[in-house]
């Protein structure tokens, strides 16, 4: 069994395929529309493929980039039937998508040299951040490494509270103070113990509020400064948590976050209640972000390790 066997696993494939089936309905039905009874590939064959795209939420600027791709080469190509046009499809949307700057991206592994390895999450609230964060500490642990939670989103009683019941769940430290604490004293505590108690992984959670752009940027650079007291090259990643199930929405909160704050990487959450996943390709597409980790279900196995390939030819499978 290879490295890619052991990250992406039958029972990976088996969520993935699950999670995205609202998805693949009404986009491979659209799909099959545009090619039926085609030869060529024609102008009406490309206004159907890019009303499937846009309609699973791939975004008018991705659409249009895939589709300009697929144009160019069904001229050099001469692609003429519908098993052709499909693999050139899947091929175009794969190639949009981001490729990471690391291979530790590829899985539940931290770079070497970087311990702890300290992640910041941001993300709104109500997109499944702290839910995000249990899960990734329950994967990371499962990994083998040793993890400490930052409970950062002070701003918040319930923010608190639910990421110690993640704690308590997964097994793993956290550290908590008040409500209305400052949040970077917070951040500071967690990457001191974790420091001290010998841990591979410190993940701090945020608050998740955008009306106030200035605020929040002020409040993660504050963050982030007091990391780099205990130690200077952290946070090693910013992870931004977004809804799939919010189309287009997901991708504005991009916009605000990565304007605010520098994002090293992107976890997808709920995508298998929704037929909006073509927002994965448009957020990737968009921010030149890699997309980490996707949600693709409630249980705590359900955090998945983003494949581009895997995701693409999911896309185009139905059960």
């Amino acid at each position: 069994m290879g490295l890619f066997d052991k990250l992406f696993g039958k029972k990976e494939k088996e969520s993935l395929d699950k999670g995205l089936q609202k998805t693949k309905e009404g986009f491979l039905a659209k799909i099959a529309k545009a090619v039926a009874g085609k030869t060529s590939v024609d102008e009406d064959v490309l206004d159907q493929l890019e009303e499937a795209l846009v309609s699973a939420d791939v975004g008018i600027e991705t659409t249009l980039e895939i589709i300009k791709r697929i144009e160019k080469r069904a001229k050099e190509d001469k692609y003429v039937n519908t098993s052709e046009l499909n693999k050139l499809l899947q091929e175009e949307i794969v190639s949009v998508l981001v490729d990471p700057a690391d291979n530790s991206h590829a899985s539940f592994d931290i770079p070497e040299g970087k311990k702890p390895y300290v992640i910041l999450v941001v993300g709104v609230n109500g997109v499944g951040k702290t839910t995000t964060i249990g899960k990734l500490a329950h994967n990371y642990k499962k990994a083998g490494h040793e993890v400490i939670l930052g409970a950062a989103d002070t701003f918040r009683a319930a923010a608190v509270e639910q990421l110690t019941i993640w704690s308590e769940r997964v097994g793993v430290l956290i550290v908590k103070q008040g409500m209305g604490s400052d949040p970077s004293a917070v951040a500071f505590d967690t990457v001191q113990s974790a420091v001290a108690k010998g841990m591979d992984i410190a993940i701090i959670d945020t608050a998740g509020r955008l009306h106030n752009k200035t605020h929040l940027m002020e409040e993660l650079t504050k963050i982030k400064r007091v990391i780099k007291k205990v130690i200077p090259d952290a946070p090693h990643e910013v992870i931004l948590v977004l809804d799939g199930s919010t189309g287009q929405n997901a991708v504005e909160q991009a916009k605000q976050f990565t304007a605010a704050t520098e994002v090293n990487s992107l976890v997808i959450t709920k995508l298998d209640g929704t037929a909006k996943g073509g927002v994965v390709l448009a957020i990737a597409h968009q921010f030149k972000i890699p997309v980490k980790f996707i949600g693709v279900g409630e249980k705590i196995d359900d955090l998945i390790v983003f494949d581009k390939q895997e995701f693409v030819d999911s896309l185009f499978k139905l059960e």
